[in-house]
């Protein structure tokens, strides 16, 4: 079943405006893959200091900001071009030299080997072609290099959540109703067989989610389609940390093989 991305190219910042959907993604799920990928650095010892990152489908800039405060000399690439020009705004207003450009996945325009670190977060899962995109990554990225990814598990536990609650229920759905599809969500496995075809060796998974308890969360969610609070206020209310449950989101790396 497709997915329905046009919220992404939707003109105006849908990104960092507290009032929209996707303002969420920074107030509750960036502290989480941020602070995982931060405990990765340290414990990889990968240099952050002008080492040089690719964002691989960046949006508007959510995760190319957080990474370029790490160090990183960061370039962000997406095929939405509203997107593009709204990370790169609020990186000039942030202070932040990132560069923007538009491109696919699919179709990475760089050399081999140019990056330390490449990461795909909230966009496997919506790519027409996951193999292709993990491909390329793995082929801009140095020898030693880190692979950062997030992404959603196709179980039961997130078709409730992702599909029904977040989507299709009339009381607590809050995102467009085809932004997901059940059958595009990636189990482990699957991810892990690509990594390996790529020459990416597996370090580590581990599982993200609200630390809201199910109650609360489904209280807010209702509360949410009120309007008693903002979209960023909502994120701040179930913000994301490491879990051992990998059922719904999940977040991982791997380093690329010296030698393919």
């Amino acid at each position: 079943m497709p997915v329905d991305n046009a919220i992404y190219t939707a003109p105006g910042d849908i990104w960092w405006d507290e009032k929209q959907p996707l303002s969420s993604l920074r107030t509750a799920i960036n502290p989480g893959r941020i602070g995982y990928l931060g405990r990765i650095l340290e414990e990889t010892r990968l240099r952050t200091s002008g080492a040089r990152a690719l964002d691989v489908g960046c949006g508007g800039g959510l995760m190319a900001e957080e990474v370029a405060r790490m160090g990183f000399v960061v370039t962000g690439i997406d095929p939405a071009e509203a997107a593009i020009d709204v990370a790169a705004d609020h990186a000039r207003r942030s202070g932040l030299n990132i560069g923007y450009q538009v491109g696919a996945g699919e179709a990475l325009p760089f050399d081999d080997g140019q990056f330390d670190l490449v990461y795909c977060c909230d966009v496997l899962e919506h790519v027409v072609d996951v193999p292709s995109v993990i491909a390329e990554s793995s082929r801009v990225l140095r020898p030693g290099g880190l692979y950062f990814f997030d992404t959603i598990n196709r179980t039961g536990a997130s078709k409730l959540l992702m599909i029904k609650l977040f989507q299709e229920w009339h009381l607590t759905a809050w995102m467009p109703r085809d932004l997901h599809a059940w059958d595009r969500f990636i189990k482990p496995d699957e991810l892990m067989q690509l990594l390996a075809d790529n020459g990416l060796d597996l370090g580590d998974m581990t599982g993200l989610a609200p630390s809201a308890p199910p109650p609360q969360l489904l209280l807010d969610l209702v509360r949410l389609r009120l309007g008693a609070f903002t979209f960023g206020e909502f994120g701040r209310r179930s913000i994301f940390r490491e879990t051992s449950d990998k059922s719904v989101l999940y977040a991982g790396y791997a380093l690329k093989s010296a030698i393919r």
